[in-house]
């Protein structure tokens, strides 16, 4: 009966113990510990505390110097305000120089693509009439003209036969010599010639105008029962003492120029066109 007893009595302390030692406990601390206890253990404090808290944790106390290097948030009262240092101004117009020398002329670049042709302008006003310009050299004229007719009529041989007037129209200063029949280049220059005749009806008609030994044209007409006027022209260059005629073809056919003392039928001409000299 009496271990029976103590049993109960024992379990009964141990209970109260372990229910009253944490009370018991803390009765014994301060108020500070019991601050810093409940903020370890008990429920989060309210917002404002926690400033306040913090501001007299990071604030400094009074007598102590703020460190230049310490790190400050804006929000927290009491932060140091530094003066602003003022950014120097610089006077540009104080560092340009003198205007320098001319530089060397550079090398000619290359010449660009020819363009396309523009447009034609319109015409422009007539310009006035200008002065009358020195009177120049004295003009240096040359002349040479002769034209010679036959009134007989002429018939081919066994040899050539040169062609003799007996009529002269024009012979200026005598340079076609009637006798031979030739005529004589004493002015060099460019000339015409002219060779008329008239055919004989059943008979051949064949001439050459010649230059010095050389045949230059032909003056034909075929045998036909009708006679006919047949005509030859030409220009030549000629040199001085250059020689012009008409030969008649010699007889391997039947050939003659038709005339009679009445009309003069066969003519000869020529004259100068240009000077050799002239430009």
């Amino acid at each position: 009966m009496g271990s029976r007893g103590l049993r109960p009595g024992l379990a009964c302390c141990l209970l109260l113990a372990f229910a009253c030692g944490p009370a018991l406990g803390r009765a014994s601390w301060g108020p500070q510990e019991l601050r810093e206890q409940e903020g370890t253990e008990g429920p989060p404090l309210e917002h404002a505390d926690r400033d306040e808290e913090n501001h007299e944790k990071y604030s400094p106390r009074q007598g102590d110097e703020v460190l230049a290097s310490r790190c400050f948030r804006c929000c927290d009262p009491g932060t140091p305000v530094y003066q602003a240092i003022p950014v120097p101004q610089i006077n540009i117009t104080i560092l340009k120089g003198e205007k320098g020398d001319r530089g060397d002329r550079g090398l000619q670049g290359k010449y660009g693509k020819t363009g396309s042709a523009g447009a034609r302008g319109h015409t422009g006003p007539k310009g006035q009439k200008g002065s009358m310009g020195a009177p120049g050299d004295r003009c240096k004229s040359h002349y040479a003209a002769f034209s010679v007719g036959r009134r007989k009529p002429l018939h081919s041989n066994n040899y050539y036969q040169t062609v003799i007037f007996d009529t002269e129209f024009v012979n200026l200063y005598g340079h076609f010599n009637m006798f031979t029949g030739r005529f004589y280049c004493y002015v060099p220059g460019i000339y015409f010639f002219s060779l008329n005749v008239h055919t004989w009806n059943q008979k051949e008609t064949y001439l050459h105008i010649m230059k010095n030994g050389e045949e230059v044209v032909i003056l034909f007409a075929q045998v036909s029962d009708r006679s006919i006027m047949q005509s030859q022209s030409l220009m030549l260059e000629l040199r001085d003492q250059d020689e012009v005629w008409v030969r008649l073809f010699k007889g391997e056919r039947e050939n003659a120029i038709f005339s009679d003392e009445f009309d003069t039928y066969i003519t000869f001409s020529g004259y100068l066109v240009k000077h050799a000299l002239e430009p």
